[in-house]
């Protein structure tokens, strides 16, 4: 069983960058691709990015496209979400979720293509 962990999370302001990472314990996520979600209050979860189990290829949604970055390190069962030039609506609970399956899928964007998923982190952009 994989617990994830999302921490890196808090208050920045527009224009401004933040990382977050998703730790993971009691099984190694080395094998798993790994997503990143998001769910403003009000609206429904989105997705973010995500990473194959190599971290050779990475994915992202259209709105973070350039700004945002997926990154790990297998060593330390850790994913990273780089957060760049960050605006107002990017305000939202981060997830990381983990798949049983090491490459992207063509569900890689839907919530339903993971697994396990972490408790989440807030982010909030003030503008």
């Amino acid at each position: 069983q994989v617990q994830l962990v999302e921490s890196g999370g808090g208050l920045v302001q527009a224009g401004g960058s933040l990382k977050l990472s998703c730790t993971a314990s009691g099984s190694s996520i080395s094998d798993n691709a790994m997503g990143w979600f998001r769910q403003a209050p009000g609206k429904e979860r989105e997705f973010v990015g995500a990473i194959n189990w190599s971290g050779s290829s990475a994915l992202y949604s259209e709105s973070v496209k350039g700004r945002f970055a997926v990154s790990r390190d297998n060593a330390k069962m850790s994913v990273y979400l780089q957060m760049m030039n960050l605006k107002s609506e990017d305000t939202a609970v981060y997830y990381c979720a983990a798949s049983r399956k090491s490459y992207l899928q063509s569900d890689y964007h839907s919530g339903i293509g993971y697994d396990w998923w972490g408790q989440g982190t807030q982010v909030t952009v003030s503008s």
